[in-house]
């Protein structure tokens, strides 16, 4: 159960895949850039990306696992991961959508597809291969630390819009630097956790 926590809490905050591994930027700044996005959107973002991520890992493993390894396989991983983490979106939205009725999982999916997080999350819990419980705290834990960034952004983005920006760095420019910074706030947690 230590080692389950230490996991979580290291690829919510440590390893973060948006902050440490940009591998999650695409859908975060496409989701925090539109300019109509709500509170609830945002969330329902997160919420889509943790479940998504945690179905698609868990698949991926578990193909890995019983197909590709004894079938000596192990070189296609990529060419099967890809077909598994895009038929898993769809369901995951359809099931998101009926469990939270109060959120909006529409126009989702192109966020989803586009995000490079939940094929770097496959690719290193096979590469790694601690086991099942491994590949579940490292996918539940990318996914809440996604939901953070992508929270935190969106507070950032609303406090920055009643600001006075300059020019050049209004748009883009002044979200890449808050989101540098905040990579370089997260630095902060490296020494929480030690071997």
């Amino acid at each position: 159960m230590t080692d389950f926590m230490l996991t979580l809490i290291s690829a919510a905050l440590i390893n973060n895949v948006v902050l440490q591994w940009p591998l999650s930027a695409d859908p975060l700044l496409g989701a925090v850039h539109e300019p109509q996005a709500t509170r609830l959107q945002i969330h329902a973002l997160g919420i889509a990306t943790v479940w998504v991520i945690l179905c698609s890992t868990l698949l991926s493993y578990l193909l890995y696992c019983y197909l590709l390894i004894p079938l000596g396989l192990t070189y296609l991983r990529l060419f099967v991961f890809l077909p598994v983490i895009v038929v898993a979106i769809k369901p995951c939205l359809s099931l998101l959508s009926r469990w939270l009725p109060q959120l909006s999982f529409a126009g989702l999916w192109p966020l989803l597809l586009g995000n490079a997080g939940m094929l770097g999350l496959a690719l290193v819990s096979t590469q790694t291969d601690k086991g099942i419980v491994f590949t579940l705290a490292l996918s539940i834990g990318s996914g809440l630390g996604f939901w953070l960034v992508l929270s935190l952004l969106d507070d950032l983005r609303q406090r920055i819009r009643i600001q006075d920006i300059p020019l050049p760095f209004r748009g883009l420019p002044i979200t890449l630097i808050s989101v540098g910074l905040m990579g370089l706030a997260f630095l902060g947690f490296s020494g929480l956790i030690t071997p």
